[in-house]
């Protein structure tokens, strides 16, 4: 999955890059409103982490841009501003979930994961297909009932597919998932990674459509 931080305190932004990454996400890091309103506007995220006082370019005009423009990622605010009001101008606005500055590390892991559960139309936090089991909290994957250990990004390539079966994801959208800016993309990472998927978990699991890109089938 890949995500957007828009954060433009230095030290709460490393620690979040850090913590968002070893989570397994690939992210994106920008520090003011008018490079995330860029970003947002040419490039795909799963996810937007919102800082709302940000130079240049207030948080919430960033919000009202993205979903003036039918941009219907998750947003979650993590913000500093806790009066009433303006909590609920900005879910009023379109953000999904607002956490408060300074925020417990694991709650604000657990809210991306129930955001991105429901933007893929699921409520069930551990998601089974085919006799393969996933469960995005602790990253621990199961194949016909026995524990199978996945790489990062086996694991960044596997989760969008099986979230949604039937649904095919080109090539390039399974790379964006993988990689931020800043990261070397190899030209042939997406088959490497579902080699190595379809070795641990069955052939069967992701098929290839031919010129479009890769689906797990529905059951």
């Amino acid at each position: 999955m890949r995500l957007l931080l828009v954060e433009d305190d230095a030290m709460i932004g490393e620690q979040l890059l850090e913590l968002l990454r070893a989570d397994g996400y690939a992210v994106d890091w920008v520090r003011d409103g008018e490079m995330a309103d860029a970003a947002l506007q040419s490039q795909t995220y799963d996810l937007v982490l919102l800082d709302l006082g940000l130079p240049k370019r207030d948080g919430m005009q960033v919000l009202q841009g993205l979903r003036a423009r039918k941009q219907t990622m998750p947003v979650l605010i993590a913000t500093a501003r806790d009066a009433l009001q303006q909590r609920v101008a900005g879910l009023d606005a379109g953000a999904d979930d607002y956490v408060l500055k300074p925020f417990e590390l694991d709650e604000l892991l657990a809210r991306i994961r129930a955001l991105l559960r429901r933007a893929a139309g699921r409520a069930e936090p551990v998601y089974e297909h085919m006799g393969v089991t996933i469960h995005p909290a602790t990253r621990e994957v199961t194949a016909h009932g026995q524990p199978v250990t996945l790489s990062a990004r086996e694991w960044a390539v596997l989760e969008p597919l099986i979230a949604r079966p039937g649904m095919v994801l080109s090539r390039q959208q399974l790379e964006e998932k993988l990689y931020g800016w800043k990261d070397e993309i190899s030209s042939n990472a997406v088959e490497v990674y579902i080699h190595g998927l379809r070795k641990k978990l069955g052939a069967e699991l992701i098929q290839n459509v031919r010129g479009v890109g890769y689906r797990v089938p529905k059951e």
